[in-house]
């Protein structure tokens, strides 16, 4: 009888509260849960729950108040060099006076990896995301889209074995998301990198997951585990015709509006007309 892998995260009671005049604000309280070595895990729930508090926490660029997060067996105190990190405001995080190629490999250096591997490893990331004639350009003169494609590459060029995402894709457009969401199930399947990623779209999470962890509203616990047996490689239209898409979108939405305080017909939760995205939070 085979036994499952080892998880390479394991969050174990993580809490965490701020600060404000008359006592705390408990953001986080409790939060448990693991993550297999080749997993892609969404993180979901209502608005405000603490979802970016919770990635911050996990990639040690917040210290929880209670609890612990353990990366491959080790507690997470800074952020460790086995992560690579992408967050939504993609623009904020490129380097306006270094060319494509050179915010790729920026991080490189904190490595002590020689400029010849670093820039062997940026030619490559940019070829997997489809960059690679635009390495001599500036991000300035690339569309989000691409911009954020940037981003995925200087995180795959750090060669992580665990890649954190906070809502990459939210700030661009409907078509533009669904590419990206394609590139990194791409990315996913070529270089099994275990992913958490939060997202605020019910049907991004179905897409891309292999499990949708629902968070509760603030303080948020894990309010329920869905296991997406969806089969892969996914497509942007067969796959949400398939009735199992559809059913694990309407329990991750129910979840959603009975734990945020709200009913299914919740209008935070509805999409809008002509749509076919649910929103957990705006």
């Amino acid at each position: 009888m085979s036994s499952s892998p080892p998880a390479v995260l394991e969050v174990a009671s993580l809490a965490k509260s701020y600060p404000v005049r008359g006592g705390r604000t408990e953001a986080v309280a409790g939060v448990s849960f693991d993550v297999a070595p080749g997993e892609f895990v969404c993180l979901v729930g209502p608005s405000g729950c603490g979802k970016t508090t919770l990635l911050r926490c996990l990639a040690g660029l917040l210290a929880p108040s209670a609890g612990e997060v353990r990366l491959a067996g080790a507690p997470v105190r800074r952020p460790p060099p086995q992560m690579g990190f992408v967050s939504q405001d993609y623009s904020n995080s490129m380097l306006p006076w270094l060319k494509v190629d050179k915010n790729v490999t920026f991080p490189l250096r904190h490595k002590g990896i020689g400029a010849r591997r670093r820039a062997e490893l940026a030619a490559e990331a940019l070829r997997v995301v489809g960059l690679s004639e635009f390495a001599r350009h500036y991000p300035w003169q690339l569309s989000g889209g691409m911009q954020q494609r940037v981003a995925i590459a200087r995180a795959l060029a750090y060669q992580p074995e665990i890649l954190l995402m906070d809502e990459p894709f939210a700030s661009v457009d409907a078509q533009t998301r669904g590419e990206l969401e394609d590139l990194l199930l791409d990315v996913w399947a070529t270089y099994g990198v275990t992913t958490v990623f939060v997202t605020h779209d019910i049907d991004e999470s179905v897409y891309l997951a292999d499990r949708v962890i629902v968070l509760s509203r603030r303080p948020s616990t894990v309010a329920r585990q869905v296991t997406v047996g969806l089969p892969r490689p996914r497509d942007q239209i067969s796959t949400k015709e398939l009735p199992e898409f559809t059913r694990l979108r309407t329990e991750v939405m129910r979840t959603i509006a009975q734990v945020g305080g709200g009913g299914p017909a919740s209008s935070e939760h509805r999409a809008p007309p002509g749509s076919s995205r649910v929103a957990a939070s705006p």
